[in-house]
């Protein structure tokens, strides 16, 4: 594969994406290596959860341990960083602001934020989906990363794996399928979140908080299940898939595809 997308639903539950009854989740499952059983890092909270995905490490050795970013002790190179220094290119697609901090100043080709607490996360995850498929039809960046925020917003109102919440991953795949559909083959898409959740809440240790899917995917995949993954292993098997090395602080182990 020449090229990464990785989108991940904030919130999702593994168990939801059977149970949101889109169509799509069985033709991607059809072609992934994937684990419905993966781990995120404590706190279970969706910034640090994006920052140890991108960073490779748990939260402890980042630092970041609520929603309010705070700049590292003791920096560590993101995925953008580690793949500007080896002459690839990333794009961001976001509607928590928040994200922002994911990727240093000067390491990036492109950013779209809609504000999700403006416009509505439904409405947002929806023009977000149209503008990074328009954008990845340019072929411009080695990696994208589109974060889909309406399914933590409908956890928190109405309760994870509730009727709107279930509506909320349901949409999310209509957004997942429109991108595939509109990718090549030369793409990994990786699909995955950042936490789970429980009644309407999430931050705990509970298995519905920690437990998240991870699937690689790519239509020559055989279906394949991992033994186990942990959401700091995706940013090493990100760089490793486009020919980069990973950064040398990064704990997470890169994945066998």
């Amino acid at each position: 594969m020449k090229k990464v997308v990785l989108i991940l639903v904030d919130g999702m539950r593994p168990e939801s994406l059977e149970a949101c009854g889109h169509p799509f989740v069985k033709e991607l499952l059809s072609h992934s290596v994937y684990t419905l059983k993966g781990q995120t890092v404590m706190p279970s909270v969706t910034l640090p959860c994006h920052v140890s995905l991108f960073h490779s490490v748990p939260s402890e050795r980042h630092g970041i341990l609520t929603n309010t970013y705070v700049p590292q002790v003791r920096p560590i190179q993101g995925i953008c960083e580690v793949l500007k220094a080896a002459g690839k290119k990333s794009a961001l697609f976001y509607n928590w602001e928040p994200l922002k901090d994911l990727a240093r100043p000067g390491s990036l080709c492109y950013a779209n934020f809609i504000a999700g607490n403006s416009y509505g996360y439904e409405e947002a995850n929806r023009q977000l989906t149209e503008n990074a498929i328009s954008f990845l039809r340019t072929n411009v960046a080695d990696f994208t990363f589109l974060y889909l925020g309406w399914t933590d917003e409908a956890g928190h109102a109405k309760g994870w794996m509730g009727e709107e919440y279930l509506r909320s991953v349901y949409e999310s795949f209509a957004s997942i399928e429109a991108v595939v559909r509109a990718l090549s083959n030369d793409y990994l898409v990786i699909v995955t979140a950042d936490h789970g959740g429980h009644d309407r809440s999430h931050g705990t240790e509970m298995p519905e908080d920690m437990t998240i899917p991870i699937l690689f995917y790519n239509p020559a995949f055989p279906v394949r299940e991992l033994n186990e993954a942990n959401i700091i292993d995706i940013a090493p098997t990100i760089v490793q898939t486009l020919g980069v090395a990973p950064d040398g602080d990064w704990e997470g182990h890169t994945l066998q595809l």
